[in-house]
């Protein structure tokens, strides 16, 4: 398979439990998402889509592949724009691997479409979101000083 893909690892001072929470649950992806919240049942086949603030749909798609507190697979499309869209769907493969001190958190992006426009956007999106994830759960406070306790 020919494809063009982003790979973003990260070490997070925390448990894979905790940020497997902190992966799906609306009151922690709104924080760290910076406003979007990520919407799904979180089993195979489920749908998946992201949410703006405003209410639009970024993404959408659905669930591949579930392993709680391991991976999870995202069949993934752009909804934001008509050129993001039309290059159809991507794969967004997210694992996670506890390590002494931290969880490795491994997110792998990628689509069977050289020079990728969807990836040259999700390269530049998924290391601001992940460093915000990486605060909110290592400070208490997401990039942009939103915290959890802030929101509920």
């Amino acid at each position: 398979m020919t494809n063009d893909r982003f790979v973003y690892v990260t070490y997070i001072r925390t448990t894979p439990e905790k940020l497997w929470d902190a992966l799906q649950k609306p009151e922690f992806t709104r924080i760290y998402w910076f406003g979007a919240i990520l919407e799904s049942e979180w089993t195979k086949g489920a749908s998946w889509k992201m949410v703006l603030p405003d209410q639009r749909i970024a993404d959408e798609g659905e669930i591949i592949e579930i392993e709680k507190p391991k991976r999870i697979v995202i069949k993934w499309r752009s909804e934001f724009s008509p050129e993001l869209k039309a290059e159809g769907y991507s794969v967004c493969t997210i694992e996670l691997e506890p390590t002494p001190e931290s969880v490795k958190l491994t997110v792998v992006h990628e689509i069977d479409k050289p020079a990728s426009k969807l990836i040259q956007s999700v390269s530049g999106g998924w290391p601001k979101i992940l460093s915000s994830l990486k605060s909110m759960l290592e400070t208490g406070e997401a990039l942009g000083g939103q915290s959890p306790c802030s929101h509920e």
